[in-house]
């Protein structure tokens, strides 16, 4: 079993709450109100500004040449690919780039992120890794089960281009790469003891992930 999958069956309860929770269930079969997709794509877009920080800390607690080619690649996808996607949806309304940058950021916006940031400045980068790994290969794991079901990517869903977004083939090889080098760190970095504070570690940013989702589904849940 691979390093990550061992994370994942030791947050199997974390995991499951995260990649099954209902506002995915929404994005799938269109039924997700507008507004917490809305409130959700803007704290996102904020959160992705937090994230690429974290990746440019990757690339400083790289030991080697390649691990800093691979933080640098995780960069681009933030700042090249996925933030156009929030732009490009948030336009719909009326948003622009700079309204977004703008905008107030949730709690769990800044609890996730801080958390994210404040592990990888302690810890090394293999720390950092775990800790980014939920949102990295989390969203591309529940989106390829969403692309899957034969009501998502239907012309009437209003979420299928967030969806074919992640379910995508550039999308899916970032999160393969994620998975890869986190394994490779792994294996020169881990022991059993170090394992188990790398679990709660990455428990708690799976958590703080479905928190993200919890935030943007009780935003519907208000508006209903």
């Amino acid at each position: 079993m691979s390093f990550f999958e061992r994370l994942k069956t030791e947050a199997s309860v974390e995991w499951r709450a995260y990649t099954e929770h209902p506002f995915t269930a929404g994005l799938a079969d269109g039924t997700l109100p507008q507004t917490a997709f809305r409130h959700y794509l803007v704290q996102d877009y904020l959160f992705l500004i937090e994230f690429a920080r974290a990746y440019a800390l990757a690339v400083y607690k790289s030991p080697q040449l390649t691990d800093m080619r691979e933080a640098a690649s995780g960069l681009s996808a933030i700042l090249d690919v996925e933030m156009n996607l929030h732009v490009k949806l948030c336009a719909a309304w009326g948003l622009s780039a700079h309204d977004l940058e703008q905008a107030p950021p949730a709690s769990e916006m800044l609890a996730y992120t801080r958390y994210v940031l404040d592990t990888g400045m302690r810890g090394d980068l293999l720390t950092l890794r775990v800790a980014l790994a939920p949102c990295v290969v989390g969203y591309a794991e529940i989106a390829a089960r969403l692309a899957a079901r034969p009501d998502a990517c239907v012309a009437t869903n209003p979420y299928r281009v967030w969806i074919d977004e992640y379910a995508g083939g550039p999308y899916q090889e970032v999160a393969a790469r994620a998975r890869e080098h986190l394994d490779r760190l792994a294996n020169f970095y881990v022991t059993p003891a170090r394992e188990a504070e790398l679990v709660t570690i990455f428990k708690e940013a799976t958590r703080l992930e479905t928190d993200f989702w919890e935030m943007g589904w009780q935003t519907g849940l208000r508006s209903e």
